[in-house]
C-alpha cells in the first residue's frame, strides 16, 4: 500500500506550535513516516517544500498549489493507495473511489 499524504494538513491537525517552525514540524513528521513499512510519498508545499529528504519518503515538492500536486500524484501513483488529508474541498477533487483517512488515522499509526 502507498500512503499519500498531505503533510501541511496533517501538521496543522494538531496546535502543537507547527506554525512557529513550519519546516522543522514537517522534518520531525516526515522522520516519523519513515519509520512505516508502507511506501510513502509525502507532498509538502511552501516554506517546508525544501525541507531535507528523508532516507523511506518520498517528496513531491508543490512548486504551486500542494492540492494540485496531490491530485496529480493520484493519477501518477499505482496500485493500491491511501490519501490522508482532512482537507474537504482536496477530497472533493480526487478521482471517485479513492481510499482516503484523516490525519488521526495517520498520526495513531506513528505512535
Amino acid at each position: 500500500m502507498t500512503l499519500l499524504v498531505d503533510v501541511a494538513n496533517v501538521v496543522g491537525s494538531r496546535p502543537d506550535g507547527w506554525w512557529r517552525d513550519r519546516a522543522g514540524a514537517t522534518s520531525r513528521l516526515l522522520a516519523r513516516l519513515a519509520t512505516l513499512d508502507d511506501e510513502v510519498v509525502a507532498v509538502v508545499e511552501g516554506r517546508a517544500r525544501d525541507v531535507p529528504d528523508v532516507p523511506g519518503v518520498r517528496l513531491v515538492r508543490a512548486t504551486g498549489s500542494g492540492d494540485d500536486a496531490l491530485v496529480a500524484a493520484v493519477v501518477e501513483l499505482p496500485g493500491p493507495l491511501v490519501v490522508v488529508t482532512a482537507d474537504r474541498g482536496l477530497r472533493a477533487r480526487l478521482p471517485e473511489g479513492t481510499t482516503v483517512r484523516g490525519p488521526g488515522w495517520l498520526l495513531d499509526r506513528l505512535t
